[in-house]
């Protein structure tokens, strides 16, 4: 068990020029809930959207092909404002530590106009080899395309 209390991002704080790469994200209306807004697991898909988006345009991720592959190990989603169809949605991401094998991205999702985030979270990827699992370390144009959201 890791003794180190998770960051906690205030959504106060956090501002679009705080993340260093944005992907414009429209909503479905498939992603409405009964209750009228967005589904809390789809701000989930929204994130991984966003990540895998970004290895695979920047990092050359294939996910396919790739003898080494990132795993999700770890997620989390604070919601701060409902989000709504149709609008479009704009995900920033930053990487916030590289490890060997592992890396951790924090995601904000922003409506159009609003100075704060509607929801604020992160990711921990492992990067493992494909077959067996076993931890690898991160594929250096992965690595590199990392490095440059790196806060």
């Amino acid at each position: 068990m890791n003794d180190v209390p998770e960051p906690k991002l205030d959504p106060k704080l956090e501002l679009r020029g705080n993340y260093r790469h944005s992907l414009l994200i429209p909503t479905r209306l498939a992603d409405i809930d009964v209750y009228q807004h967005v589904n809390n697991v789809v701000y989930y898909a929204y994130f991984d959207t966003l990540v895998n988006d970004y290895m695979i345009r920047f990092g050359g991720l294939d996910m396919v092909r790739d003898p080494v592959i990132g795993l999700l190990v770890e997620s989390g989603c604070r919601f701060h404002q409902s989000l709504n169809y149709p609008e479009t949605i704009e995900g920033c991401l930053r990487t916030v530590k590289i490890g060997t094998s592992s890396v951790r991205h924090e995601i904000a999702l922003f409506r159009e106009g609003q100075p704060h985030p509607a929801a604020t979270g992160h990711f921990v990827h492992v990067f493992v080899e494909r077959g067996p699992q076993k931890p690898a370390p991160i594929p250096p144009r992965i690595r590199a395309a990392l490095e440059k959201l790196l806060v």
